[in-house]
């Protein structure tokens, strides 16, 4: 049997980007992202219904994100999904919840959309993040 564990995400980050590291100095980002779909209501109206998806970053992908992205930033995110479970210590009940672990960011929109990045210059070349071009090199 087939099967297929893949994820396209465009959104608007709901929050700054949280970097750690794991006890063996792996970065890890945390972030969370609010993805918008229009969707007809029983009144014949069109709204947007919302959908709040938190996403994991690893490595190079999570020191650039966390760097590089702010609060309200738009990103396009390939991943895959991650079901977490465990016993929950106060209910003893069993917990779960499906996440993504990023694979590639792609950074959307200007470097001013969103909330204030860091300085520090650009993004080193070796980075497997893609970023929007420098107006200086798009061919139009």
């Amino acid at each position: 049997m087939a099967s297929l564990n893949k994820v396209f995400l465009i959104g608007n980050l709901t929050r700054d980007p949280e970097l750690k590291y794991t006890p063996s100095g792996m970065p890890v980002c945390d972030l969370n992202l609010a993805v918008n779909r229009k969707r007809k209501a029983p009144d014949g109206t069109w709204e947007d219904e919302a959908a709040f998806i938190d996403v994991t970053a690893w490595d190079k992908t999570a020191i650039n994100v966390s760097e590089y992205l702010a609060k309200g930033r738009s990103v396009f995110i390939e991943g895959h999904f991650k079901l977490d479970q465990w016993d929950d210590k106060e209910t003893g009940k069993k917990r779960s919840k499906l996440s993504v672990v990023a694979e590639k960011v792609q950074f959307l929109g200007s470097r001013n959309e969103g909330g204030q990045q860091s300085s520090g210059g650009s993004k080193p070349s070796d980075s497997p993040l893609s970023a929007e071009p420098d107006d200086e090199s798009i061919p139009f």
